[in-house]
């Protein structure tokens, strides 16, 4: 079986409703393609000057207003739709949650992952700390989709072989991003091509690009790649959306010909 997919790279900044409005545009002109399943980078309605005006915009589990438009996006377009990250409310009052949502055809919420691993660095010029923000997911996450089976992750997430080794048996990888330029050029598409390798699956991870109101600059270059390892569509800067044909087929040939996730040896 063979399934077009997309993923949309962003240069998203401090308008949440212009964010959306692009988000929107680009969803359309993937669902115009044939895509049946579309991927939104993280942070996709919202990059401002600093991390806790993100606090400001976060809403309810029970639809607020951005989760409300990509309800309607995902019914216009009648694509599977991964909505990147969207600032969900916690308990505690100065953090929230990072969570990947999952909108089908229909509309409907169908799954919900909070990214567990929170992103660290400092290289004595540049350091970020997102726990002081965001609060970390408890739950690794399956998505049920009637072509396949998705493991979704976020950004840092990618830094973590034992996230996509928990109750493997998925056939997609989603990893809506915003790596830093300094890290995405040095890592990302080596990380990318290995989790794609050592878990014999589709990735599919969808970036945000250039400079944004907090002054850093993400590294872009969206990516589709095979269980091989294959990059089979990328955009390295600029907005834009890439599709691939993804085939199944190929992904059953490659874990037959090469056993690897049976020849696993648990220690």
């Amino acid at each position: 079986m063979k399934v077009s997919v997309a993923a949309i790279q962003m240069n998203s900044g401090d308008q949440v409703e212009q964010n959306l409005a692009r988000a929107r545009m680009w969803v359309l002109e993937a669902a115009s393609q044939g895509c049946q399943f579309v991927v939104l980078p993280e942070y996709f309605c919202f990059v401002g000057a600093s991390d806790e005006e993100r606090l400001s915009h976060a809403e309810l589990a029970e639809l607020g207003p951005i989760q409300k438009e990509l309800q309607a996006i995902a019914k216009e377009a009648q694509v599977w739709l991964s909505a990147g990250t969207v600032p969900l409310l916690s308990s505690t009052s100065d953090k929230i949650y990072n969570a990947n949502l999952l909108f089908n055809p229909q509309g409907e919420q169908v799954g919900r992952y909070d990214k567990v691993h929170l992103f660290g660095f400092d290289n004595g010029q540049e350091s970020y700390k997102e726990s002081d923000t965001l609060l970390a997911g408890k739950e690794i996450q399956t998505f049920e989709l009637p072509f396949a089976k998705v493991r979704p992750s976020v950004c840092y997430d990618l830094r973590f072989p034992e996230l996509y080794r928990h109750q493997s048996g998925y056939e997609l990888i989603t990893v809506p991003a915003a790596f830093t330029y300094t890290t995405g050029e040095a890592h990302w598409e080596l990380l990318l091509r290995t989790r794609a390798i050592e878990n014999q699956c589709f990735v599919i991870a969808a970036a945000q690009t250039g400079f944004h109101p907090n002054g850093n600059q993400t590294f872009g270059h969206s990516m589709i790649i095979d269980p091989w390892g294959k990059v089979l569509a990328v955009q390295e800067d600029g907005e834009g959306v890439i599709k691939a044909d993804i085939d199944f087929a190929v992904l059953n040939q490659s874990r037959q010909q090469l056993p690897a996730l049976k020849n696993r040896i648990f220690y």
